[in-house]
């Protein structure tokens, strides 16, 4: 008796280290993701739209800074799937970015285990499937990522918390839009805008037919709101405002900004804001909340206008009246791009950490790599129609560029990305960028198309430095913003215009750099940044997860048991902390 209670306290003592490994570092959040087709009428016709755990947009990912993350992906679609966490940097874990050049896919049937931690990260993000074309179905959702309570926000605590995810919307799923694509045709004009997965309130019964399903967000009266909105479209810029009600921006993508009053914001594929707004108006109806498309023909465009309902409790009747006006430069965008440039960086303000944002001085930084990425028209190339970036048109290679480094394979991809446009005819290839480790890149971002675009680049939030019509040359860094450009991961480039950025090469990995919107980027608008540390240590770049997937060159190491939930003390300290429960639990059964 005296032996086994000895046992027993030698086991317990045990699980009490076990436990404090596990439990006295940053916490863990997990979130389990079934991806799977429903259907949903959004804009009133019944189609096949992509939903997590049955919900049209999924469910809203709410963490605090440097907590773990552990995302279990359930892959119940008809096809291979990618899941995207767009701004999350992945400080050290370009494993997790769920990018094709990157990981490889998780085939139907199977499920797969993202596990990262937002590392000094604030901000508002979201997340989307990456293959395919998928996030013209759905499958979005969206990212917040909390001050810890150490660190304070650089305004007062809002009185709730809404989320609001706009997007142009097709009645075709993916699948015909990817065919269209194939085919060498354009999209065309969208169907609508949706407002959180649902289609426009009749404000007009001409434009807007019955049984439409809209949103409505309920406020109190008096009070101030966080409003997050993402543009997760296809393709279109889109203009957002709401009726009466002055939009003070505070942050966009992870950067507090310089607190400015607007009343209408062009918000670009792919991109995030926080705005500020206060219910001050009186009750004597609801108001609209009006995301519109910009840069297009709008006598044409008026039906893809999306429409939402701010509802005061106290509210007296419905909204009613026109919709309220857009920015009147339809042809002339200097509107939008001054309105851009008046977005900047608060220095001021603490971020993740408890220093100032402004101790990064990015202007006094010396570049070593410039890169000049020029967007044109599609092109065709032995037969087909795609889209480039410097002449290139990106192929996904077999085998992911981060696994083939992993394990030496020959031939994965080339190298060879150009500093400058290529002057020969276009090609496609696999070809990649070399990052200098811990170097200072200077991006400009050359848009000789006419239609807007936005990129992204995983892994990094990026310095908006400059942005101006005409061709980018060396003497236009004399207009650069060097002080305070805001800090973001995916930017606006305005036809017939150039967007310079400014980014810090510190996080080890293979990064994709993208043309936001899907079309381009489908037809291979876009390329890796590979940045390596000579000096092999984990300190800069965590091992190949235990899970991790393998396909192409690597596809016989793949095994049916690896894709199953991973554990470990990193990775999620929940789920550890309960199997110890179960552990301590089974012995005392057992002992007594």
């Amino acid at each position: 008796m005296a032996l086994r209670s000895k046992f027993l306290a030698l086991f317990l003592i045990h699980i009490c280290l076990l436990l404090s490994l596990s439990l006295a570092a940053d916490p863990s959040v997990s979130y389990d993701f079934e991806v799977s087709y429903i259907t949903a009428s959004p804009l009133g016709v019944p189609q096949q739209v992509i939903a997590i755990n049955g919900k049209f947009p999924g469910p809203t990912i709410n963490v605090t800074t440097n907590n773990n993350v552990a995302i279990n992906v359930k892959n119940k679609l008809d096809e291979n799937l990618l899941m995207h966490w767009s701004g999350i940097q992945q400080r050290r874990s370009s494993w997790q970015d769920g990018v094709p050049g990157t990981n490889c896919p998780i085939p139907p049937k199977w499920n797969w285990t993202y596990q990262f931690q937002v590392k000094d990260q604030i901000g508002s993000f979201f997340y989307f499937p990456t293959l395919h074309m998928q996030r013209a179905s759905g499958g979005f959702g969206s990212f917040v990522i909390n001050n810890r309570a150490i660190i304070p926000i650089p305004f007062d605590t809002p009185y709730g918390d809404i989320v609001i995810l706009i997007g142009d919307w097709y009645k075709r799923n993916h699948t015909a839009l990817r065919k269209a694509l194939d085919a060498g045709k354009d999209l065309g004009m969208p169907d609508g805008v949706l407002i959180n997965g649902k289609g426009p309130y009749q404000y007009n019964t001409t434009l807007v037919p019955d049984g439409i399903d809209h949103e409505t967000i309920e406020v109190q009266p008096g009070k101030t709101y966080r409003i997050r909105v993402h543009n997760v479209g296809t393709s279109t810029s889109l203009n957002f405002r709401i009726q009466n009600h002055n939009l003070l921006l505070a942050e966009s993508e992870g950067s507090y900004t310089v607190q400015q009053n607007y009343t209408s914001l062009d918000i670009h594929v792919g991109q995030s804001y926080s705005f500020l707004v206060t219910t001050d108006q009186n009750a004597s109806s609801d108001y609209y909340i009006v995301a519109s498309a910009r840069f297009v023909n709008e006598s044409q465009w008026k039906r893809v206008t999306g429409v939402a309902v701010l509802h005061y409790t106290n509210s007296k009747g419905k909204a009613k009246g026109p919709l309220p006006e857009a920015p009147n430069d339809e042809f002339d965008k200097t509107f939008s791009m001054n309105q851009a440039r008046s977005i900047r960086w608060n220095v001021s303000a603490s971020g993740a950490r408890p220093n100032p944002q402004g101790s990064f001085r990015y202007g006094s930084i010396n570049v070593t790599d410039v890169y000049v990425l020029r967007n044109k028209p599609l092109v065709t190339i032995n037969g087909k129609r795609r889209a480039t970036l410097s002449g290139i048109s990106f192929v996904n290679p077999t085998t992911p560029i981060r696994l083939a480094d992993q394990f030496k394979v020959k031939g994965a991809y080339k190298l060879d990305f150009p500093e400058t446009p290529l002057t020969g005819p276009p090609k496609m290839e696999t070809s990649v960028i070399n990052g200098t480790y811990r170097g200072f890149m200077e991006v400009i971002l050359q848009n000789n198309d006419t239609k807007m675009h936005s990129y992204h680049l995983s892994g990094y939030a990026v310095f908006v430095v400059g942005m101006d019509y005409g061709e980018w040359t060396e003497n236009s860094r004399g207009t650069y913003n060097k002080w305070d450009g805001i800090a973001r991961s995916t930017v606006q480039v305005y036809p017939g215009a150039w967007t310079a950025i400014l980014v810090s090469l510190d996080n080890v990995g293979v990064w994709n750099l993208r043309a936001e919107n899907l079309d381009s980027w489908y037809l291979g608008q876009e390329t890796y940044v590979r940045i390596v540390n000579p000096e092999e240590t984990n300190k800069t770049e965590l091992p190949i997860p235990d899970n991790a997937l393998f396909c192409g060159a690597l596809s016989k190491l793949q095994k049916p048991e690896d894709i199953s939930f991973a554990v470990s003390i990193t990775g999620n300290r929940s789920k550890l902390f309960f199997m110890l429960l179960m552990a301590v639990s089974a012995f005392i059964s057992v002992f007594g």
